[in-house]
């Protein structure tokens, strides 16, 4: 891993004493460990070879996961989302690069692997045994190593000068076949770039359904609200005033026309919400109408400049919409503005959209909740959001939004 190679060219003198070597030593002791197992699991999968084929699909999963020893960077899966059902996944499955690669590494640590890996270790274990004479010899017991008898003090000295340099070299030595090894699992188990295009492609896919979603979700509650309790008010306020006609003067007529008034404050408000939800002028007469009634309820004078020949996709038009609205509202609430221009162009499937005021200025989207929604809104929309306001003005916010329009 360039971790390891970096640490080694950065510090070579104080590689050792750095924690390299024993993250080294530990993933080559996991990777003997999970090979013995692999060489098992592919013996007794010779009895079911369709099982093996699939072997690499958890080791390939937990070495990624083991990858972070050596390199904190997480690696993605390479597999997208199968396709449902038992049957949906084996095809999936079997139809993915990732898959044979996975198993291809299987196979690579379960044989060259673990052999390279064993003797690695075992020449480190050698070199740790020959540096402990002194201790084999101290409580008396013969130190043999191979044909090399070691009985005395001087010869016990003699082999820990010789083994302690020895095992540094081994720790280096190790510390490189442990990060070859995993530069290899990487290059096997990493995806390549047209899975992660394909990974993009379907989350982008998965976004849009997404957004689809929550505007028919957020139509349905405006329609309910509409023909149902707005309804049920405006028959209410009816039936309120008919009642206090019956009823005369008195008391009970002053409580009928209490409550008629309150009914029709939670009409207004009924009304206002449903406004506020999705307007209906943007769904019969599109963007500019809708964003010309904002304009007539303003508070200020609002220039509007959207010279719009056709109607954009409806999520399109409702985030524009919002963004206006956000705008012309932060405007005269926050910035003391006297006059605002909404303007808007179509160029390369692209809609442009600004607002610019000539309030105070100032306005940042990490410290408001209201701007920060926007740029998240725009953001799903695959669009880009920003904020020109400089202290004392003006303030101008940019909006693009791809159209999809062909």
């Amino acid at each position: 891993m360039s971790g390891v190679w970096q640490a080694m060219a950065r510090a070579p003198h104080r590689f050792l004493l750095s924690g390299w070597p024993l993250r080294c030593l530990l993933y080559l002791l996991g990777s003997v460990v999970v090979a013995v197992g692999l060489l098992m699991a592919l013996i007794a999968g010779i009895l079911f070879p369709p099982a093996v084929v699939f072997l690499g699909l958890p080791v390939g999963a937990l070495e990624r996961r083991r990858l972070r020893i050596l390199d904190r960077v997480p690696m993605p899966s390479p597999h997208p989302v199968p396709k449902p059902g038992l049957g949906g996944w084996f095809r999936s499955r079997l139809g993915e690069g990732a898959t044979w690669r996975e198993l291809i590494y299987v196979l690579a640590l379960a044989s060259v692997l673990l052999l390279v890996d064993l003797v690695s270790l075992g020449l480190l274990v050698d070199c740790l045994i020959v540096a402990a004479a002194p201790v084999f010899v101290q409580a008396g017991v013969p130190f043999q190593f191979g044909d090399l008898v070691v009985d005395t003090r001087g010869e016990a000295l003699a082999a820990t000068a010789f083994a302690v340099p020895a095992t540094a070299v081994g720790l280096y030595a190790l510390s490189a076949v442990a990060a070859t090894q995993a530069a290899f699992a990487r290059w096997l188990l990493a995806p390549r770039d047209a899975e992660l295009n394909r990974r993009v492609e379907e989350l982008s896919q998965s976004q849009k359904r997404l957004v689809d979603a929550f505007e028919a979700e957020r139509r349905r509650i405006e329609r309910d609200l509409h023909d149902g309790a707005q309804q049920h008010l405006v028959l209410l306020a009816m039936t309120l005033g008919l009642a206090r006609l019956e009823v005369g003067d008195g008391k009970a007529a002053h409580l009928l026309e209490d409550a008629q008034r309150q009914a029709r404050q939670a009409l207004a408000s009924i009304r206002e919400l449903i406004h506020g939800i999705h307007p209906q002028v943007l769904t019969d007469l599109g963007l500019p109408a809708a964003v010309g009634e904002l304009a007539e309820r303003c508070q200020v004078p609002v220039v509007i400049d959207l010279p719009l020949d056709r109607r954009l996709p409806a999520a399109v038009e409702t985030t524009a919409y919002f963004v206006v609205c956000e705008a012309l509202t932060n405007a005269v609430r926050h910035a003391g503005a006297s006059r605002i221009t909404v303007s808007g162009r179509i160029t390369r499937y692209v809609l442009t959209l600004t607002v610019t005021d000539d309030g105070r200025g100032g306005a940042d989207p990490a410290t408001g909740t209201g701007l920060r929604g926007l740029a998240d809104r725009t953001a799903v929309m695959d669009g880009t959001f920003t904020v020109t306001s400089p202290a004392g003005g003006p303030t101008t916010l940019r909006v693009d939004l791809p159209c999809g329009l062909t």
